[in-house]
């Protein structure tokens, strides 16, 4: 299955049943189920979409070319560079870690970034919505001088361990596992190793920078400046807006999540937790209409699912992690970049908290910039709606990609 939209491809299906003309597919990978009725001449399928206990009306209809997703930002080979293919252990945790590391062709000593993904399982190339946004800034940065690490986070890919048992700091020390990696190659500059976060990324690079020397900038693109569960809510809020959602149905919203969140802090006992939680989302459905609850769909699938997500470690440290006390001991330079159209991070208060946090601990040497027009992902948007993503043909906006070469330069001569 392909999802031009979402510019997902290749998506295996588990089960087809067709009986009559009733047609059902399973997707176990993505948690999908459609059931759809077939017309006579079987150019038309009518059905259900179901995923994540949300169910969509959906019609499939057969046309004579599939659509093309275009990507004109994405490099095409040959490279006028080096590009390996390496691995490396972070012994501390067991696991091997796989990526890119791409180079100028030229003799020389480089210096060296390691590109930080953000929240959820990523490849090396931070894939999402069609887009590599890790391959389009690898390519710009190697051709202006720059060497680049970009990994499979663990458990994806060719990288080993077990993504779902991990959280940010156990990334971080993914990433001091790449740095000493760097410092072991003769063509990298050992005094001029930084790294670029994006999103959850620029959580991480703080933790690293604070905790190895061997840090000599640090990016930081879209990264949170305010504990998660703020953002949480201020994205809550910025995403249904966009979406044309009512302010009551927002601020209930916000009611039940303040509700569970404070469960999750407070709640030791799992059993004790998934009963309270449990609860809380019974409460929550009384008061959906029933249009609301169709779009839900199967109740249970959609708390069962609501609870894994809640309750795995990820979500929890994320939830409960302050930056600024992290921020606040960060010596290196830092330029920290966010777009004005960001939905996902909102861009005023979480710059001026990172500002805040670098001036209380005496950092002098750092940039904070708010870009025009620029969504969570740094392309050129209307509205910054996470909708906009995969329609959009820009992978990264050229002025980001300069700002961030060139700032990298900059701090390389010193």
């Amino acid at each position: 299955m392909d999802s031009p939209d979402q510019g997902i491809t290749g998506i295996p299906v588990d089960k087809v049943i067709l009986k009559d003309n009733n047609l059902s597919i399973e997707i176990k990978a993505i948690a999908g189920i459609y059931e759809g009725i077939i017309n006579q001449d079987y150019s038309k399928i009518e059905g259900d979409w179901k995923q994540t206990g949300a169910s969509f009306p959906l019609l499939l209809q057969k046309v004579g070319k599939a659509v093309e997703i275009s990507r004109p930002q994405e490099p095409k080979k040959p490279f006028p560079y080096i590009e390996q293919e390496v691995n490396y252990e972070n012994s501390e945790a067991g696991i091997v870690l796989a990526g890119t590391l791409t180079m100028p062709a030229e003799e020389g000593l480089f210096p060296a970034v390691i590109l930080i993904s953000g929240s959820g399982p990523q490849d090396r190339n931070e894939t999402v919505f069609g887009h590599r946004p890790f391959l389009v800034l690898e390519d710009y940065l190697t051709r202006q001088g720059i060497a680049v690490l970009r990994v499979d986070d663990r458990g994806v890919g060719e990288s080993t361990g077990d993504f779902s048992q991990a959280t940010s700091k156990d990334f971080a020390s993914d990433v001091l596992a790449g740095i000493e990696y760097l410092k072991s190659r003769e063509e990298v500059n050992s005094r001029q190793i930084g790294l670029i976060g994006h999103s959850e990324g620029g959580l991480i690079a703080p933790m690293v920078a604070v905790q190895s020397p061997d840090v000599a900038f640090i990016v930081l693109m879209a990264g949170p400046g305010l504990p998660g569960e703020d953002i949480l809510y201020m994205q809550n809020e910025l995403i249904s807006k966009a979406a044309g959602m009512s302010e009551e149905k927002i601020d209930r919203n916000r009611y039940y999540n303040e509700r569970l969140y404070s469960l999750i802090k407070e709640e030791e006992n799992k059993g004790l937790l998934i009963e309270k939680a449990t609860s809380i989302f019974d409460e929550y459905f009384a008061e959906l209409t029933q249009e609301e609850k169709n779009q839900i769909g199967n109740r249970d699938e959609y708390v069962d699912i609501q609870l894994q997500n809640m309750l795995s470690l990820w979500f929890k440290f994320f939830l409960t992690y302050d930056p600024r006390p992290t921020l606040s001991k960060v010596s290196c330079p830092v330029l920290a970049i966010n777009g004005s159209k960001d939905l996902q991070v909102p861009p005023k208060e979480n710059l001026e908290a990172i500002e805040e946090a670098l001036i209380a601990g005496g950092n002098k040497n750092y940039l904070i910039k708010e870009l025009s027009d620029l969504n969570h992902i740094f392309q050129t948007a209307e509205t910054g709606s996470p909708d906009e993503y995969a329609r959009i043909e820009e992978t990264i906006s050229p002025v980001t990609l300069e700002l961030i070469g060139d700032w990298i330069l900059e701090q390389s001569k010193s």
